[in-house]
């Protein structure tokens, strides 16, 4: 075999494709054999980086709401009109679910999205039947709603308009400013206590959020969206989240005061996660972008974590334990105090729930 080192790759926070746990055959590509849509090795000098281009897949699913029984998530239903997420964050926990699919949780997670183009329509049934109770819907679950190609596809703003004509309430979690498109329908479904939208916000520093999470928003521009839906009387907060310890939790406090000041009225918080094949992208990423801090955020995440570098216990994995946890918690707990933000979103309401006719003529949708 060659030399295999993962060299960086445009506009992506992996830089490679793990081999998939489910797979027993994994083909090896030598420098040599890559495609030709990515520059040959001894064309990439120093700054310069491959390409690989998005590719997106039908998803031919004919239901849309997910159940879960977790205790740690504060939802029992969601709905992710996307599988997969081009933003490329490189420590999403979501990209071993990619494996499931048949891909890898690294390049292919954030460059081979499944879309579910008949999302909301599939949503219309689900609502209009009798079976179903109204409840909060998590939009989403597990991938962003608001990923680039949102902007062009509208498969989140459509099911939205679902969601608003039958009052169900949905708590909408981003990392991307492109929900502030979307402020007509969550005002309308906020004037009846059913809708919450957060923000996730990891870092300020431009630098470090562009190779961490190199297609989500600025994070200037998540504040500027959490101010535009503030003003707009939707309920909206910041989730601290995840927190890598030893590179971003000195920032918790200038996160929240960031936040309270554009208008957000709750805070949470998550802990660095590394289920599977995240943990050796998250390393590598590491040894590329911070070699200096590598040891001291594995070490840290081990002290969160028992001494292991994960943790999927319920109860544990969202927060982690010992001396380590408990100084990001207390340190999150006096921030959120002293900008005066509630520890939780307020609580949602099924009162106005109307169950919207499974007929109804659908080209209203695509105006």
């Amino acid at each position: 075999m060659g030399d295999h080192k993962p060299r960086p790759v445009h506009g992506r926070g992996a830089a490679d494709n793990p081999a998939n746990r489910f797979e027993r055959i994994r083909f090896h590509q030598e420098w040599s054999e890559w495609p030709e849509w990515e520059a040959e090795p001894e064309e990439v000098g120093p700054g310069d980086e491959a390409r690989v281009e998005t590719v997106y897949l039908e998803d031919a699913s004919r239901s849309v709401i997910a159940t879960n029984t977790s205790p740690d998530v504060g939802f029992d239903a969601s709905l992710n009109p996307y599988r997969g997420c081009e933003h490329g964050c490189i420590y999403c926990y979501a990209r071993p679910t990619h494996e499931y699919l048949g891909f890898s949780a690294g390049l292919d997670f954030e460059s081979r999205i499944l879309v579910k183009r008949d999302a909301p329509e599939l949503l219309r049934k689900e609502l209009a039947s009798p079976r179903w109770t109204p409840q909060v819907l998590a939009l989403s679950g597990v991938t962003d709603p608001y990923q680039p190609v949102e902007r062009k596809l509208r498969i989140t703003r459509r099911c939205l308009e679902v969601l608003a004509e039958a009052r169900n309430p949905v708590a909408v979690i981003t990392k991307s400013a492109l929900v502030a498109r979307d402020v007509d329908l969550l005002a309308e479904l906020a004037q009846h206590d059913a809708v919450v939208v957060s923000l996730s916000i990891t870092t300020l520093d431009p630098e470090v959020a562009r190779t961490m999470e190199p297609r989500a928003s600025h994070p200037r521009r998540r504040l500027e969206a959490i101010e535009r839906l503030a003003e707009a009387g939707v309920p909206v907060g910041v989730m601290v989240a995840p927190i890598l310890p030893g590179l971003t939790d000195p920032e918790i406090p200038r996160i929240i005061e960031a936040a309270a000041e554009a208008g957000a009225q709750h805070a949470g918080y998550t802990v660095l996660r590394l289920p599977g094949a995240v943990v050796g992208l998250v390393e590598r990423w590491l040894e590329e972008h911070f070699p200096e801090r590598k040891d001291r955020v594995l070490n840290r995440v081990r002290d969160l974590r028992g001494g292991r570098l994960n943790e999927p216990r319920f109860g544990h994995r969202m927060h982690g334990q010992g001396p380590i946890g408990e100084h990001i918690r207390s340190l999150f707990h006096a921030s959120r105090r002293r900008y005066g933000l509630a520890e939780r979103a307020l609580e949602l309401s099924t009162e106005a729930f109307r169950r919207p006719s499974a007929d109804r003529d659908q080209l209203r949708l695509f105006e």
